[in-house]
């Protein structure tokens, strides 16, 4: 009677390991290799060219590209021309240049498998070199206070040349491939006047590249609406590790 109880627990304790070893599930890790594209990017920024066509005191297009360095970071640069005219209570002015932008971008989104998306962070040193045009302006005229509060108008153009604006700017945006290596992205720019030329007896109202400047200020904003299209030029493998249960 006691070795037959012994035998039955020993069957039993058999029986439950065999189960739990059936119903027990391992996991394992499969190596996933996809391929990375390397290459250039080249755009437009379409904002610009939206602007040209709604507003007659504007004129400008840039072109944008950037180059994949490493997994995460890019190498950018814009450049592009403006002509823009601004009136205030005093005067009318157009300003009209080109600029050059360039710095690195860094890639925080993580990809899943195959896909080229980018939310980044970025920073960048503009440069431009433009001229102000005053194409009129008002003055104050002690004797004819009682009309226009004393001020007329001089109908009398004059034109700046070889001026000169340096800036940092920090930007932040995305890129996302709608198909395939055509991109759509947004950005915004804050930037950070380093040095500029004045015009001779007043301020530069706008710089192209920088935008508007306010009150002698030295930070400046910026956005944008961009169209690209990457020119592979080489691949480099990705290895996904992916873990998955079986039994």
């Amino acid at each position: 009677m006691y070795v037959s109880s012994i035998r039955s627990a020993i069957i039993l304790l058999l029986f439950t390991t065999i189960a739990f070893a059936q119903n027990e599930k391992k996991t394992v890790t499969d190596t996933l290799v996809f391929k990375q594209k390397y290459g250039l990017r080249l755009g437009t920024d379409i904002s610009k060219l939206a602007r040209t066509f709604l507003d007659d005191n504007y004129t400008g297009f840039e072109v944008l590209g950037d180059y994949r360095l490493t997994k995460r970071m890019y190498l950018a640069g814009e450049i592009g021309n403006e002509e823009r005219t601004l009136e205030n209570e005093v005067l009318n002015n157009t300003s009209k240049g080109s600029y050059f932008k360039a710095g690195i971008d860094i890639n925080f989104y993580k990809n899943w498998l195959d896909m080229e998306n980018m939310l980044y962070g970025g920073f960048r040193v503009g440069a431009s070199t433009f001229s102000q045009t005053l194409n009129n302006y008002k003055v104050y005229d002690i004797n004819n206070q009682y009309w226009n509060n004393g001020l007329f108008s001089v109908e009398e153009g004059q034109e700046f040349k070889g001026l000169t604006a340096i800036w940092g700017e920090i930007q932040v945006g995305l890129k996302a491939e709608l198909f395939n290596n055509f991109f759509a992205g947004i950005n915004v720019q804050l930037k950070f006047l380093v040095s500029e030329t004045k015009p001779s007896g007043y301020e530069n109202l706008y710089i192209p590249g920088f935008n508007r400047t306010y009150d002698s200020g030295a930070i400046g904003g910026g956005f944008g609406f961009n169209l690209s299209y990457l020119v592979p030029i080489f691949k480099k493998d990705k290895v996904v590790l992916q873990e998955k249960e079986v039994e």
